[in-house]
């Protein structure tokens, strides 16, 4: 455009002609105009928003979003995008030196192959996590989140990487910046950019690209700044599309100021603190210690002494939600105003923070109530233990002197019936659980918080929680443990007989051997059948011999169900035969979704479903 002008434009973004991807409207004269100032029109939001024709025709009107600017400006931004947005004391300062003279990007690493050589951290033995080990960690990108976090894959690293390295798809940077500290940040994302500490010991990918810079006060100083108000707006021009590339980052103009280097170290150390322990209060992170309601029961010295309920408990947690959050939204505004000053912007931005950008999480009933479940369940079947913090068995040795007073389940199967017909069913388990993490005097005031945060159907706190589990746990579960573009990586496993809920029953993946199948089917599978069979002659003798018309229909209507119920246990038991007899292996390193499947695949070859959601979980043949 160098003997042409802009005379007008508009900015249309999505949906003007359809599903498009974007679009702009002009008038273009062939020719330079001096001291000619163009005007913009910008009729979208955010990138990659679709917009209404009635919302374009009300935004061809406001004048807030037109702009008047001389096209010279463009030729003071690195590659000349058409920034009209910018104001001239942004556009100015491009004559600053830019964010890649301080620092570089490292390690785009791509595997050629992540279903062979990447996993969730959680599916994998837990004694081969963490370099040297097989499974390093792997920053990957993610949701928008700052300062801390994301941190979900593990990447095959076995004998220093020979397999990854020596595979045809593999490439990747210089080996010696691996595993070194850095900022990472994700590709992307239609919303804000988000920069986070990568702290040492891992390894970044394509998707989450790291930059990285020797002196380690620059880094945090960096990545208070591309976490800054500024940065924000200089990325809204220069990255164009939903992608944040290295090429457009390292353009920002970057003011390093000497004088307020220890005041915005410090800030941003407290910001990747904070978000740390807001990141680890939540168990699908491997820093993860203990669930908060139960780590503040504990630390009230109700530990097999006096009682506490759950719902002081989450007050408490309401409070340090509450406070995390206001201390980070304040250390960000902070940030805002220490580089609008430095930048001499005051008169074009302001250093406040909207509550929506602010990336840790504050309390939430229901969330953290289902969390304290889920928790629960760990420690049924040992993953965790009230008896000492951090995941105490992901595969390995076994040791019982874990534990503490709440013993893990003997077998690795814990029942879910719609009827209170086992005494070890997974109710009873969570009941025993309650009365040793808050307390044997608070059990049915705590079943009754538990039951009230749920909001399920039932007629007491015990059986509102037990259609919990019955219904909407492993549910819940999956898409806890799942990320955005890998699916659903369960480990506790539902074996589910079907619709009539005759049978089902939770295993844990990293404790599942080949005896699993067997025991379960017999111990419990053939004991269920047995009650169903005396329960529908019960229900029988009731038929025949009472007078009253409304028990002998109450009667019927049960007896009906259970025989539904023992149909659907007699078909689900011969599937579960095959299986038993195949005396299926698991090898934890092929992952989730291949195991899955090969679990419900017999010697011969042949599938059997017996586990719930297969369809959604495991891998394509």
């Amino acid at each position: 455009m160098s003997n042409s002008e802009i005379i007008s434009l508009l900015h249309n973004g999505r949906g003007v002609f359809g599903s498009d991807f974007g679009s702009v409207s002009f008038v273009l004269e062939n020719a330079k105009l001096s001291s000619y100032k163009g005007f913009y029109l910008k009729l979208f939001d955010k990138a990659g928003e679709v917009s209404s024709s009635e919302q374009l025709e009300k935004r061809l009107t406001n004048r807030d979003r037109s702009y008047v600017v001389s096209q010279q400006n463009f030729s003071m931004i690195p590659g000349m995008p058409i920034a009209y947005s910018l104001s001239e004391p942004f556009v100015k300062l491009f004559e600053k030196k830019s964010v890649s003279d301080y620092c570089d990007q490292k390690m785009r690493i791509s595997t050629g192959d992540n279903d062979r050589f990447i996993r969730l951290w959680f599916e994998v033995n837990g004694d081969k996590l963490h370099y040297p080990q097989k499974w390093v960690a792997f920053s990957k990108g993610g949701n928008y989140r700052r300062w801390y976090g994301n941190q979900e894959y593990v990447i095959n690293y076995e004998n220093n990487g020979a397999e990854l390295k020596s595979f045809s798809g593999f490439s990747g940077g210089s080996d010696k910046y691996y595993f070194r500290p850095g900022i990472v940040w994700t590709d992307v994302s239609i919303s804000k950019s988000s920069f986070r500490d990568l702290p040492p010991g891992a390894i970044a990918c394509s998707a989450g690209p790291m930059l990285y810079t020797e002196d380690a006060e620059i880094r945090y100083y960096l990545e208070g700044f591309l976490n800054s108000s500024i940065a924000d707006e200089y990325m809204k021009v220069l990255c164009v599309s939903v992608h944040f590339q290295w090429g457009d980052i390292a353009k920002i103009p970057f003011v390093y100021d000497a004088q307020q280097k220890t005041a915005v170290t410090a800030l941003v150390k407290n910001n990747i603190e904070i978000s740390k322990n807001d990141w680890d209060a939540f168990e699908t992170s491997w820093d993860f210690e203990r669930h908060p309601l139960v780590k503040e029961a504990l630390s009230r010295s109700h530990w097999n002494s006096d009682n506490a309920t759950i719902e002081e408990c989450f007050r408490a947690w309401c409070e340090e939600c509450d406070l995390r959050f206001e201390q980070l939204k304040s250390n960000e505004e902070e940030l805002n105003r220490i580089f609008i000053d430095i930048y001499g912007l005051q008169d074009e931005l302001t250093p406040d923070v909207e509550d929506k950008d602010v990336t840790v999480r504050r309390a939430d009933l229901q969330r953290d109530i289902k969390a304290l479940l889920s928790y629960a369940v760990g420690c049924m079947f040992g993953r965790y233990s009230l008896g000492s913090t951090g995941l105490v068995y992901a595969d390995g040795k076994w040791t019982e002197g874990n534990y503490g007073q709440f013993k893990p389940d003997a077998d690795n199967i814990i029942p879910i019936s719609d009827e209170e017909y086992l005494e070890d069913d997974i109710v009873s388990r969570l009941c025993a659980f309650l009365k040793v993490a808050f307390g044997e005097g608070t059990l049915e005031e705590n079943l009754d918080f538990i039951a009230k945060a749920l909001g399920n159907k039932g007629s007491s706190s015990r059986e509102i929680i037990h259609n919990y589990f019955l219904n909407d746990f492993f549910k819940d579960h999956c898409q806890t443990y799942s990320v955005t573009g890998s699916g659903k990586r369960p480990i506790y496993w539902l074996f589910d007989s079907g619709k009539q809920n005759g049978f089902k029953a939770l295993i844990y993946l990293h404790r599942y051997n080949a005896d699993t199948i067997g025991n379960l089917r017999i111990d419990y599978l053939h004991r269920m059948q047995r009650i169903y069979e005396s329960e529908i002659n019960r229900m029988q003798d009731m038929i025949d011999h009472s007078t009253n018309a409304r028990e002998v229909g109450q009667a019927t209507k049960r007896r009906d169900k259970l025989t539904k119920q023992l149909k659907e246990c007699r078909e689900y038991d011969e599937k579960l035969a095959h299986l038993a007899l195949s005396r299926i292996e698991l090898d934890l390193d092929d992952g989730v979704k291949v195991n899955y499947r090969k679990l419900q695949t017999a010697n011969d070859g042949k599938f059997y479903e017996v586990l719930a959601d297969s369809k959604n979980i495991m891998a394509k043949k």
